[in-house]
Parts: C-alpha cells; sequence; structure tokens
C-alpha cells in the first residue's frame, strides 16, 4: 500500500475513485465532474487565491486505487468560539479498512500540520458551506444537489481514528398537499401582517434580478454575516449570484418581506437539480446542458430544497417569517407542480432554526456531521457552541 500526491490535471482518478466507493448503491448520485475540478482550479475557486490544496491517492500492492482524500487552508474559515487555527479535509473516499484510513488522515494532518493548522474538520469543503460538506450519518436517501452522499461504514473509520462531532448537519423534508397545512399560529401571523399596510410580501422576478440581489446582501448581512464566520456579501457578489442561480430560479421559490419598502426577510429555494442530473453519470457537456433545458421546459422538478432563509435581528420572534412562509405556501400549491420540500443543512447549534423547521410540520430526513479532529491530543474537545 503507497499514498502519493494527485497532481493530475483532469482529476480523472481522483473523480472515479468516488464512483467506484458508492458502486452499486441505487441512492448514490455522481457529483458533476465539472463541479468538483472547479474547486482545485485557482480560475474558478475564489478561495484558493488565499489558500492552498492537495490531494492524494491510495494504492494497493497491486496498484488498484482504494482511497483519497484532500486537504486544504482557507484564510477564511472560522467558527464561532475556535481558539485555534483549523483546516480542513474533505473529498475522503476509502475501502472498509481501518489501517487505509488512518494513512490518509495522518497524511492530511501531517500536511495540515505543516501549514500551520492545529485541528482539522471534515469532511468539508474549500468553498461555501451548501457544497460538499459534512459526513452522511443518517438518511442514506439520494442526495440533493451539493450535498455529501457515503457510505455507512466512513462514520466508523472516522470515530475510530478520533475524531469527534463538532455539529450536526439536519436537513428535514416535508411532502407538500394542495391544502393549508401549517399549524394555527402561521395562519395567525399571516392575518396580522397582511393587514398592516406597511408590510408586504413578493416573489422574485426575473426582470428586477439586480434588485432582489442587493435585497437578499441586506438581509443576509444582518441576519447571518457575523455567525458562523460569514463575511458580509457585497452587492456584486450577490448579483452575480442571482445570475448563476438565474436559469434555474422559479420565481415563485424566493420570498421577500418589505417593511415600507426595506427588506425584512428572505426564504429562498431552488428546484433540485439532481432530478435530472442523477441521468447524466457526472457529465455536463453541450448535449447534457440541451437535455437540461428541455427536461426543466417538461416540468421535470417535483422536489424544491429550501437553501437560504434570515430574519433581520429587529424582527426577529415577531413571526413576519410565519407571513411570508404562508404566502410562498399559498403561492407555490396554486402556481407549480412541486410536492416534496426540502431544507438544508441547518446546524445543531441553531434551536430556533430547527424550531422553524418542526413548526411548519417537516420531518428529520437526513443527518450529516462536520467531525473535528485537534491535533494536541490533551487539548479538551468542545463542541460548536450554540446561537
Amino acid at each position: 500500500m503507497k499514498i502519493y500526491q494527485d497532481n493530475a490535471p483532469d482529476l480523472a482518478a481522483f473523480i472515479q475513485l468516488n464512483v467506484q466507493m458508492n458502486a452499486g448503491d441505487p441512492n448514490y448520485i455522481q457529483p458533476l465532474e465539472n463541479d468538483v475540478r472547479d474547486v482545485f482550479n485557482p480560475d474558478k475557486n475564489k478561495y484558493l487565491k488565499a489558500g492552498k490544496i492537495q490531494r492524494w491517492l491510495v494504492e494497493d500492492a497491486s496498484g488498484k486505487k482504494i482511497g483519497r482524500i484532500a486537504a486544504f487552508v482557507n484564510t477564511r474559515y472560522k467558527n464561532k468560539g475556535d481558539k485555534f487555527k483549523v483546516g480542513g479535509i474533505g473529498y475522503f473516499d476509502c475501502i472498509d479498512d481501518q489501517a487505509v484510513a488512518n494513512l490518509l488522515f495522518d497524511t492530511a494532518k501531517e500536511w495540515l500540520a505543516g501549514h500551520g493548522m492545529e485541528a482539522m474538520d471534515g469532511p468539508i469543503n474549500l468553498g461555501e458551506r451548501d457544497r460538499y460538506w459534512g459526513l452522511l450519518t443518517e438518511g442514506f436517501h439520494p442526495p440533493a444537489y451539493g450535498l455529501n452522499y457515503n457510505p455507512p461504514y466512513y462514520e466508523k473509520l472516522f470515530v475510530t481514528y478520533g475524531w469527534q462531532t463538532f455539529y450536526e448537519q439536519i436537513c428535514w423534508h416535508m411532502p407538500l398537499s394542495k391544502h393549508d397545512q401549517l399549524i394555527p399560529k402561521f395562519y395567525d401571523a399571516h392575518k396580522k401582517f397582511d393587514e398592516d399596510p406597511t408590510i408586504s410580501c413578493r416573489h422574485y422576478e426575473k426582470s428586477q434580478l439586480k434588485k432582489f440581489a442587493q435585497d437578499f446582501c441586506t438581509v443576509y448581512n444582518k441576519a447571518w454575516a457575523s455567525h458562523q464566520g460569514n463575511k458580509e456579501m457585497t452587492s456584486a457578489q450577490g448579483i452575480k449570484t442571482f445570475e448563476m442561480m438565474k436559469p434555474i430560479i422559479d420565481k415563485y421559490l424566493i420570498w421577500f418581506v418589505y417593511k415600507n419598502d426595506e427588506p425584512v426577510a428572505m426564504w429562498l429555494n431552488l428546484p433540485d437539480l439532481n432530478q435530472v442530473f442523477k441521468r447524466f453519470n457526472g457529465k455536463f457537456h453541450l448535449i447534457n446542458k440541451l437535455r437540461f433545458l428541455w427536461l426543466k421546459n417538461k416540468k421535470v422538478f417535483t422536489k424544491l430544497v429550501g437553501l437560504a432563509y434570515g430574519v433581520i435581528p429587529e424582527f426577529q420572534g415577531t413571526g413576519i417569517d410565519y407571513y411570508m412562509i404562508v404566502e410562498g405556501e399559498r403561492a407555490i400549491k396554486k402556481y407549480t407542480n412541486y410536492n416534496l420540500l426540502e431544507l438544508q443543512w441547518q446546524g445543531d447549534f441553531n434551536p430556533k432554526m430547527l424550531n422553524i423547521s418542526k413548526n411548519i410540520g417537516a420531518q428529520k430526513y437526513r443527518t450529516l456531521k462536520t467531525m473535528r479532529y485537534i491535533f494536541d491530543r490533551s487539548v479538551p474537545f468542545e463542541r460548536h457552541p450554540i446561537l
């Protein structure tokens, strides 16, 4: 058995190993190859401007590849309460052999320590937290787009090595009926705010992309930028994000609440792209792009995925978000054919957000874990603090 740095520019062997480890699992959906390549491409991944990344492959004595891992230093990565420098590992795949897993973890740990890190979190991503983040430990259902998926035995490999759960990421799902299905206090809140002439709720319109992108930034920065190490999103970044999402946006899935025309709450959902991407075997070339557009027009999407949700501090706890949810619920049921909602991912350190999901009647659907390993084993382990 040997481990070596994988510097192949096409990442072909690195990508194929993930397919190999999940072969035969009917719930597995291969990530788009270009999405994985872009993480390692300095021209595509802004985090590589100040960060570093390296990947490795393991071969057995016959030359067969049996494991992979990537390690990275992200200067922007910080969690609330962190007292030391934390690097990351991700894209972990391994046969069910602890010795192979230990070799991968040891190699990543040594590389990170050599770059000044004192701990490592994993499996995470050198990028935003909505992509390839966490170890799947419960709910081995077909993954929504961007979610990690792995064999169940991976948790044993992490725990045996000494990794500990830093926080859990809870995903919820909720079948959508054609009638009102929320608990009464949602409709009570809706009635109260619906009678207030200074309050309005609006869905996205593509003719006003820049306005809604800027409104998203306003709410996001006030509601979330101070949490989880997030930095403020500039107007230019927001517009770029909405421009990238433009081909897949359904206007009835993005909602804002305004007080005297100032944005105070937002709720962003998208169709689950994996309902189409599962047909592509990781390839998104020209023909598959055309197939995607054709299938989108055929309205094959029946699942929507909740990606972002926020209320500015002045309106938190007022029920204004319940008003927004009811407005969205009624429009989605009236004008679209979605029949399932999945809410991603909600940290167990955020009980307020978890309670909202429970209150709308959603059921826990899957759990992923962000694990942590502190290099100095005498340092006490602490979970992510509750917000």
